[in-house]
Parts: C-alpha cells; sequence; structure tokens
C-alpha cells in the first residue's frame, strides 16, 4: 500500500487548493483516507476523512463548510478540496489509511508522504 500527497503550494488567504492522493496497492471500491495536516511546532491534526460507506467525517470543527473531500475510482485517487483558505491553515498535508479502512483517527496504517501548503496573508 502506498499513498502519495501532492498539489500544495502557495495561495492567498480566501483562495483555494485541490490536494491529490494518488494510492496503489488497493482499489477506491472500498477505502477510507485521511488527511492530516502538521503546521511547524505543531502536533499533527486530523483534518477529515473519506470513506466508500460513510461519505465524509471531519476530524477538525475548523475546516467545516470550507474543505471537502471526493474519490475517483478511475484515477484511484483522492482529492480534498480546500476553500477559503486561512493563513491558520498552512501546513503540510498528509494522507493515510488502515488496513481496516475505518475513519477511527488513531489507525491509520499507511502515510503518504505530506505535501506543503502555504497561505499568505
Amino acid at each position: 500500500v502506498q499513498l502519495q500527497a501532492s498539489g500544495g503550494g502557495l495561495v492567498q488567504t480566501g483562495g483555494s487548493l485541490r490536494l491529490s492522493c494518488a494510492v496503489s496497492g488497493f482499489t477506491l471500491d472500498y477505502y477510507s483516507i485521511g488527511w492530516f495536516r502538521q503546521a511547524p511546532g505543531k502536533e499533527r491534526e486530523g483534518v477529515l476523512c473519506i470513506s466508500s460507506r460513510n461519505g465524509i467525517t471531519y476530524y477538525a470543527e475548523s475546516v467545516k463548510g470550507r474543505f471537502t473531500a471526493s474519490g475517483d475510482n478511475a484515477e484511484n485517487a483522492v482529492y480534498l478540496q480546500m476553500n477559503s483558505l486561512k493563513p491558520e491553515d498552512a501546513a503540510t498535508y498528509y494522507c493515510a489509511t488502515n488496513y481496516g479502512m475505518t475513519c477511527s483517527i488513531d489507525e491509520y496504517d499507511f502515510w503518504g508522504q505530506g505535501t506543503l501548503v502555504t497561505v499568505s496573508s
């Protein structure tokens, strides 16, 4: 199982960015993918999880209404759409999954390399 996050970059406050998580070793017929982020000097924070069974579970209240996620079986990729970005959203973003294909925040087994999101004020 491998995951690779991409799509990070520099965006202005209020702007949008879409991150991609390319997965291999499993298909998106049945999946759960979590998105996490870590800002410099801070602990890693769960953002949300998207699963084929239950849709989106938000870990972070601060992103509700601004972030959403989707999966593309044909591309074997999951996307994190981030709108109305704020400086406090700046972080390295990671995607992850687990053997059980659940959205339990403490049960992630496989992690991709992160992608850096910078938000200018």
